[in-house]
């Protein structure tokens, strides 16, 4: 699928369904969505997934919908989308396995970061909407070292911004004790040498990272991005922190760095509850094989 204009594609997807019998096309991304165009009464369904407030005239085509979170759903319907076909299924984030402390101590030291550091780890495109500029500011608004252990910001990510976030950090004078890692085909270990994570996000259709980082178990500070303010129950399973407010956003990393250890556990293990509860791959799985039952019977 080269681009939207993509005609061999296009015809290729609908060649490929009519020699499969197949009854449920599922698209993911947008130029997927807009290269399907299958028939309407025939004998496939095809269902478009949207992770985000898109332009809809590129998924009206579609016979089917997938909101991933709440305010997804209702933006489909309040634009005129059939209720009966439109079905809410958030996302799932499989719990993530135990990290051993040495196995924390090693990756902290491969980032040159002291092995009793308090580390804040952020995840996500160096992109406005992300807001690692707000992040920076609060971050250089800490003190240096907190218990006398030093403090750390791991950013994991890349994006067009990358090289104007760097100048913001050497020019705020917290090059040092920020760690840019770029894009990586594994966050994982960096979610493991973590102690708090961070979104600083100005738009957050719905977060996946704050579902990673629970997995990992990890105390969550976010802000009230529509996703954010979805996901987390303020003071239960994490902090919510308004949008474009640094000066908000570092007292709240700072309380949660002067916070007991219990107080942060009850936090993380809260997160644990609601990502097991909501987003537990087994039921998001049901939701899914319920909804293709559906279509496949109504079809």
């Amino acid at each position: 699928m080269r681009s939207i204009w993509d005609l061999y594609a296009r015809w290729n997807i609908a060649h490929a369904t009519r020699s499969f019998g197949t009854q449920i096309v599922q698209t993911y991304l947008g130029r997927a969505t807009r290269l399907t165009h299958l028939k309407g009464g025939g004998r496939s369904v095809h269902v478009a997934r949207l992770g985000g407030y898109y332009n809809l005239d590129h998924y009206r085509h579609a016979h089917a919908w997938v909101a991933n979170t709440g305010g997804i759903y209702r933006y489909l319907i309040t634009n005129g989308f059939p209720a009966k076909r439109v079905f809410h299924i958030g996302n799932f984030v499989e719990p993530a396995p135990p990290r051993p402390a040495t196995t924390r101590t090693q990756i902290r030291e491969a980032a040159g970061i002291p092995p009793d550091a308090y580390v804040l780890v952020s995840v996500g495109r160096l992109h406005p909407n992300k807001a690692f500029d707000n992040l920076l500011t609060a971050f250089a608004a800490l003190p240096r070292r907190v218990d006398y252990r030093p403090l750390h910001l791991v950013i994991v990510g890349d994006g067009p911004l990358r090289g104007e976030i760097q100048d913001q950090a050497r020019s705020l004078r917290i090059a040092a004790d920020v760690h840019f890692v770029g894009w990586q085909s594994d966050p994982n270990p960096y979610y493991q040498m973590a102690d708090i994570f961070i979104c600083p996000s100005r738009i957050e259709p719905l977060g996946n990272v704050i579902l990673e980082a629970w997995s990992h178990g990890l105390p969550v500070i976010a802000t009230r991005s529509a996703g954010a303010e979805e996901l987390i129950h303020d003071g239960v399973d994490g902090r919510l922190v308004p949008i474009d407010d640094p000066t908000t956003l570092a007292a709240a990393i700072r309380r949660f760095l002067e916070t007991d250890t219990k107080t942060l556990e009850a936090f993380a293990e809260a997160g644990r509850m609601t990502l097991a509860e909501n987003h537990g791959a087994e039921s998001v799985l049901e939701r899914y094989i319920e909804m293709y039952r559906l279509l496949s019977k109504d079809n």
